[in-house]
């Protein structure tokens, strides 16, 4: 198995057919995977297992996909890198799923090497932090190595995707990045739709900006989106 696999897999999905496949496709791979056929088994084993990559169908018999991923987000914080897999391909669909803690997801029927491309990106994006650093702009700091996120001495929580975001802009602050350079940066090769990354980004203001008095992360039109206390910019003629 190559390095950048995960060894890792906890596939949630109902559908015995689907679920076959995928199982098979994986071990077949070089990956360990572990199984649940609905949502109250597949949040047990999340919880009380590491996975490097959970695979989740939306629609479970028990609890249902988004109500299982908000739990694992919300309650038991548990960051791990999260597919989605939705029969419904609606924009209310898929931002609902971001919405949840989703931090990618598939429509079926998919190819299963479009599916291993997305869980490789995943897993590339979560170990992607080789040298732990301290990130700050205004009264916000991330801590890559322990993956904390604090504003004014608060601690926020956002899904891994959305800290894979912040890290970019706070690296790159005062610059701008552009859209184009954060998805490549975060999915590379496997370019997400164009209202992923939007939705990720609506997340992250309501984590890091809206609890608070002065937002931190802006979208410069037509350019793209950097992170700056505006208040600590200098004066410009």
């Amino acid at each position: 198995m190559e390095s950048s696999n995960p060894s890792s897999i906890l596939l949630i999905e109902d559908h015995q057919d689907i679920a076959e496949m995928v199982f098979a496709y994986f071990e077949r791979h070089g990956y360990a995977v572990d199984y649940a056929a609905d949502g109250v088994t597949g949040l047990h084993l999340a919880v009380t297992n590491p996975y490097d990559v959970i695979i989740l169908d939306l629609m479970l018999p028990g609890i249902g996909g988004l109500e299982l991923c908000a739990k694992l987000r919300n309650e038991a914080n548990k960051p791990t890198p999260l597919l989605m897999l939705t029969a419904r391909d609606t924009l209310q669909d898929k931002v609902a799923g971001l919405d949840a803690g989703a931090d990618d997801y598939l429509v079926k029927p998919f190819a299963m090497q479009e599916l291993e491309a997305r869980v490789r990106a995943l897993v590339r994006r979560d170990r992607g932090q080789v040298s732990p650093e301290v990130l700050r702009v205004g009264d916000l700091t991330l801590d890559t190595g322990t993956l904390q996120l604090q504003r004014g001495g608060q601690e926020l929580t956002v899904t891994p995707i959305g800290l894979k975001i912040l890290a970019i802009l706070l690296r790159a602050s005062p610059r701008v990045v552009s859209r184009r350079d954060i998805e490549r940066q975060v999915w590379g090769e496997i370019l997400p739709d164009s209202d992923t990354l939007r939705s990720h980004l609506y997340n992250l203001r309501k984590a890091i900006d809206k609890p608070f008095d002065k937002p931190l992360l802006h979208t410069i039109q037509n350019a793209g989106y950097r992170m700056v206390d505006i208040s600590e910019e200098p004066n410009r003629p």
